[in-house]
């Protein structure tokens, strides 16, 4: 609480309870409320969210959740829990962004490791393997659905699916970095929205996301710019030399104790270049970790880094926790002299605080800028046209995991600077995209909640399990 202080210490800051009345209390209950209703990705979390905090409290409106939201989109890493800190820093300063941010991640690092132990000490038993083997089948129709949805949303006319092609073909077939990829189509969309162009100009890129929209100037915390949302440079680089410390702090001493190529420093050095370069939400983050986790590390298996996926969609909290379930394995797989499951507790946890510690100092160091910047159309059309390249980004996840589920083997093809892996089609899985098929009969056709048709796609990857005698 004293390192809380030493931030918010500014005079505005110092000088008493917030003008609209919310008490941080209840704010706190809220917040978890909200970590223990968040399952779905971020698509399910963000929702959840904005039925809580803007239809049912009513503590902003739609304009200003929406801004915020667009503002996290643009950021590398989660954007459901970066929203989160967002509104939290919003109603309660660095505390209330302190908060909200850890809740919200709390429950999934307690699911995520403790499935994680069951995985390593049970993963080879067939009971869990054909468990896992439905799982992957319903993550490939969510994965698919998630495309749709935002789609919906971002797509809002040509220019804007012109972007999202040219995101999916730029990744997909030229392998470019994502930070290129949403650094272009922020500065077309930002170019975009100064030269008055009809496409950029300002619906928000994420549409309508409940089922009431609350006007700015009727909710609690209402339209004015809060005061800390001003704050001195002072306050900023004391946030940013905080950050950094609390984030490099634990990297830097890896490396000096511990050396290059030891798989605590490779998980730190990793994740830590993760969270400053995958753009795009939580979906755009997997495809990033899932390709170097399986090709350059080795840590997992395509099939495990979908088992991972299964479980972070079953467990509240950020779909990003997977990356948790992806250090503790690689840890798990070289313990050194401590004992495998020792490693692997301490490779899940390293993982998840290196990849959510930026997080806080994005927030703290943009929210006060993004404030006083609410008003801005070429920021606006900027963020609407990331929104958009993010639907190719999904895309490009979907078809990869699709290819590592429904196929055993794959052959790349290169030519005229493309590298395209394609598959072997005779190593089509059948069972697997008979299931897959069922799963996304159910989410389109029949509009079964998710959770409801993981359950079904488990039952049914044990049975078959059960058939083939591998339990």
């Amino acid at each position: 609480m004293n390192r809380i202080k030493s931030l918010d210490a500014t005079p505005v800051q110092r000088a008493g309870p917030p003008s609209h009345g919310i008490s941080f209390g209840e704010a706190v209950r809220v917040w978890a409320r909200v970590a223990a209703l968040s399952f779905g990705g971020p698509a399910g979390q963000i929702a959840v969210m904005h039925r809580i905090i803007v239809e049912e409290k009513r503590w902003i409106g739609e304009t200003r959740f929406l801004h915020a939201l667009n503002y996290c989109t643009l950021l590398p890493g989660p954007e459901a829990q970066q929203l989160a800190i967002y509104i939290g820093w919003l109603l309660h300063k660095t505390k209330g962004g302190l908060v909200a941010g850890i809740l919200f991640v709390l429950p999934g690092v307690v699911a995520i490791m403790a499935l994680s132990w069951i995985y390593a000490i049970f993963g080879n038993i067939g009971a869990v393997q054909a468990l896992f083997f439905g799982l992957k089948a319903a993550v490939l129709a969510i994965v698919l659905e998630a495309v749709l949805r935002i789609g919906r949303r971002a797509l809002r006319n040509n220019v804007m699916v012109g972007l999202a092609v040219a995101a999916f073909i730029a990744l997909f077939l030229f392998h470019a970095p994502f930070p290129l990829v949403v650094l272009v189509a922020g500065v077309v969309g930002y170019l975009g929205g100064r030269g008055g162009w009809v496409a950029f100009r300002a619906a928000n890129s994420h549409g309508k996301v409940g089922g009431e929209q609350v006007a700015d100037a009727d909710s609690v915390v209402g339209e004015e710019i809060p005061e800390h949302a001003r704050p001195p440079i002072s306050w900023s680089l004391k946030v940013a030399t905080v950050g950094l410390l609390l984030w490099g702090g634990p990297v830097l001493a890896l490396l000096i104790f511990l050396g290059q190529g030891n798989v605590f420093t490779d998980i730190a050095i990793f994740f830590s270049k993760m969270a400053m370069v995958t753009f795009g939400g939580a979906y755009a983050v997997l495809s990033y970790v899932a390709q170097q986790a399986v090709d350059h590390y080795h840590w997992l298996k395509p099939g495990e880094m979908l088992d991972g996926l299964g479980m972070a969609e079953t467990t509240p909290g950020p779909l990003i926790m997977v990356t948790q379930f992806v250090g503790f394995m690689g840890a798990y797989r070289a313990p050194g002299v401590l004992s495998p499951l020792l490693a692997g507790t301490l490779g899940g946890l390293l993982t998840t605080w290196v990849t959510f510690v930026p997080c806080f100092l994005w927030i703290f160091l943009g929210a006060p800028f993004m404030e006083t910047m609410r008003n801005n159309r070429a920021l606006s059309a900027a963020l609407a046209a990331v929104t958009a390249a993010v639907v190719g980004v999904i895309l490009n996840l979907a078809v990869w995991f699709a290819l590592h589920v429904l196929f055993r083997e794959l052959h790349e093809v290169r030519g005229f600077g493309m590298a395209i892996d394609l598959p072997v089609l005779s190593s089509v899985n059948v069972p697997s995209l008979v299931l897959t098929l069922g799963a996304i009969v159910a989410v389109f056709r029949f509009k079964i909640g998710m959770l409801a048709v993981l359950a079904a796609c488990s039952i049914l990857g044990l049975a078959y399990g059960l058939l083939m005698g591998w339990v």
